[in-house]
């Protein structure tokens, strides 16, 4: 099975505006951003999809949402506040098959999204 962009990304076979990185993940600014701070959060380790992660994935689930924060604030989001999304499956606007967190924020967000 070929490399998925985020794991060409992770690997720095495609340059990216990479705003954070450690050994299980990775973050960058998404080339089509849906708010002044959009970051994409995503795990080294290839999953699929959230709706596919298994019960040995939990502890990196959870590393990423804390992550996901801690980028937030980094990006100056803290303060006034940011939405963290996950889609599943091309009808919850999953486009790239790894899974991946949005980082949004800069703007008032509405609800409800989409």
């Amino acid at each position: 099975m070929s490399k998925t962009l985020f794991e060409k990304i992770a690997a720095r076979e495609i340059p990216a505006s990479i705003v954070y990185e450690d050994d299980k993940v990775v973050a960058f600014r998404d080339i089509n951003p849906q708010a002044p701070t959009h970051i994409l959060i995503v795990p080294r380790k290839p999953i699929q999809r959230i709706g596919q992660a298994q019960a040995d994935d939990q502890q990196l689930l959870g590393y990423i949402l804390l992550k996901a924060a801690e980028v937030a604030k980094l990006a100056g989001l803290a303060e006034t506040g940011f939405r963290l999304v996950i889609n599943n499956g091309r009808d919850g606007g999953e486009t790239v098959p790894h899974l991946h967190c949005h980082i949004l924020g800069g703007r008032p967000l509405a609800w409800p999204p989409g």
